[in-house]
């Protein structure tokens, strides 16, 4: 069984597990991964957010930013205009240390302790062979690797210039 189909049967905690009844976003998962075999670096956030991969099947990526149609999420906004002005977009590879959607269909929530330990292994075995990056402070309390501020709530540019500091160095 490949990664992504792992991932779609696995129970992580009460979150929803968006791949797990979509051959859509399952397939958007797949070639996704597929177009980021290569990349030397992995941002990890907290969790697919409620507009953004709960929707999309894609870590940090809104409906809007893959077919023009649907909900918008600012955060993937940000993190996809920084990977292209840095143009790094093909170079990095976008995951969460849960993948799966936490809170309801119009809200986010922390993960808890339960859910980040269920979804640790679908974390490491992307990471393996990968310089991490933690985007926010879930992620950076998880992950032993250096720290960027999470872009929501006014952190677009410190993380901006956290990212180019990291990828610089």
């Amino acid at each position: 069984m490949d990664f992504v189909d792992r991932l779609a049967g696995a129970r992580i905690g009460s979150t929803h597990n968006q791949y797990a009844h979509s051959p859509l976003r399952r397939e958007r998962l797949r070639a996704y991964l597929d177009d980021h075999a290569s990349a030397a670096v992995i941002l990890v956030g907290e969790a697919a957010g409620y507009r953004g991969a709960r929707i999309s099947g894609v870590p940090f990526t809104s409906e809007r930013q893959l077919t023009g149609a649907g909900p918008a999420e600012a955060t993937a906004t940000i993190v996809h205009r920084v990977l292209e002005e840095l143009g790094v977009e093909d170079e990095v590879l976008l995951w969460n240390v849960v993948p799966t959607h936490p809170g309801t269909v119009a809200s986010n929530r922390r993960p808890t302790s339960v859910e980040v330990r269920a979804a640790r292994p679908f974390l490491d075995e992307l990471a393996r062979g990968r310089r991490v990056v933690a985007v926010g402070r879930l992620a950076a309390s998880v992950l032993d690797a250096p720290y960027v501020r999470h872009p929501s709530h006014g952190g677009a540019g410190a993380f901006a210039t956290g990212l180019r500091h990291m990828l610089a160095s």
